[in-house]
């Protein structure tokens, strides 16, 4: 989770929201990084789980993910964690829970739904109050 905290810092750089997101392997190694990339690029998609999956799946050289965890420092959007399922990454370690757009049982469940083709183990809460500070402070500056 401290890897994923530091792409959330490094997202602010580019003003974009402070979210990272690592892919590791069976074996520990990292196989992707991502941070929110959607003001950088001007790509509504350029979430960090996004960014991450794609580096990931470019690193192993398939797009089946599936002995990797993904690690997120807030729940993954819908949009995410549709993307996860289609990875087939079987584990998501996440920081703060979302209430707002979480898909990851924050909001919705697609995740654990077991009417999709995939679902993924979910382990929430790691370092929830650092990840959420990070959050806090980028929108309270901007409020």
């Amino acid at each position: 989770m401290r890897l994923a905290l530091a792409e959330a810092r490094a997202a602010l750089a580019t003003g974009d929201v402070p979210i990272g997101a690592i892919v590791v392997g069976a074996d520990g190694t990292v196989l992707g990084r991502g941070r929110n990339e959607r003001e950088a690029h001007r790509d509504p998609t350029a979430h960090a789980e996004i960014v991450a999956l794609r580096e990931a799946a470019a690193s192993v050289g398939d797009w089946r993910l599936t002995d990797a965890t993904l690690v997120v420092t807030l729940e993954p959007c819908v949009m995410c964690a549709g993307a996860i399922v289609n990875a087939r990454v079987p584990r998501v370690v996440l920081g703060a829970w979302d209430p707002k757009a979480g898909g990851a049982g924050g909001v919705y469940d697609v995740l654990r739904d077991g009417r999709l083709n995939h679902t993924a183990e979910v382990v929430g809460g790691v370092l929830e109050a650092e990840c959420a500070a990070v959050l806090r402070e980028f929108f309270g500056e901007r409020r």
